[in-house]
């Protein structure tokens, strides 16, 4: 572990205590199981810092999209594999990112969304205990983005008692 370092990975809200918004972080913290929203924040962070990023690229280019997304075109090839953007998504588009779609690409997500477990919550606990692979390695970290490439290697674990089908807590079990 490095030390020194001691910035914080995300920012917190600048007014403490906004009902709306509040509800807002609750529901999204709730829906995509999220431990606190401490990680719903870091996600809000990586979309700003993406945002600004393409705001930099489409200002030097002085609004030119087209030589703003040659001057970004490792940025966009990066988006586009962990699948935030589509094929045909331009730099622009950046900008009309919501957060949904960043953590739509969590490995607790995508496991979810895979049938691996029946909520996101159960996702998240199988993804820590060590009972899922992605491309046949153990992942602990829930918030891992998944590459559109790795989709669909996102399993469980052979060694794992949930690989088998008649598991009491495997989703498709439970049906």
């Amino acid at each position: 572990m490095t030390t020194g370092n001691n910035t914080k990975a995300y920012e917190t809200p600048n007014h403490p205590y906004q009902g709306e918004r509040i509800a807002e972080e609750a529901d999204l913290v709730s829906r995509y199981g999220l431990k606190n929203k401490e990680e719903f924040w870091r996600a809000q962070s990586e979309l700003r810092n993406m945002r600004r990023e393409a705001r930099r690229l489409l200002g030097d280019a002085q609004g030119d999209v087209e030589a703003a997304q040659e001057a970004g075109s490792e940025f966009l090839t990066r988006l586009r594999t962990l699948g935030i953007l589509g094929e045909n998504d331009d730099i622009s588009s950046v900008l009309s990112l919501d957060v949904t779609d960043l953590l739509e690409r969590r490995l607790q997500t995508v496991a979810y969304r895979k049938g691996l477990a029946s909520s996101t919550s159960q996702a998240r606990q199988f993804i820590v205990h060590g009972h899922v692979t992605v491309d046949g390695a153990r992942v602990t970290r829930p918030s891992k983005k998944v590459d559109t490439t790795e989709e669909d290697t996102v399993a469980f674990d052979e060694t794992s008692p949930l690989a088998d089908e008649l598991h009491p807590e495997r989703a498709d079990a439970q049906e």
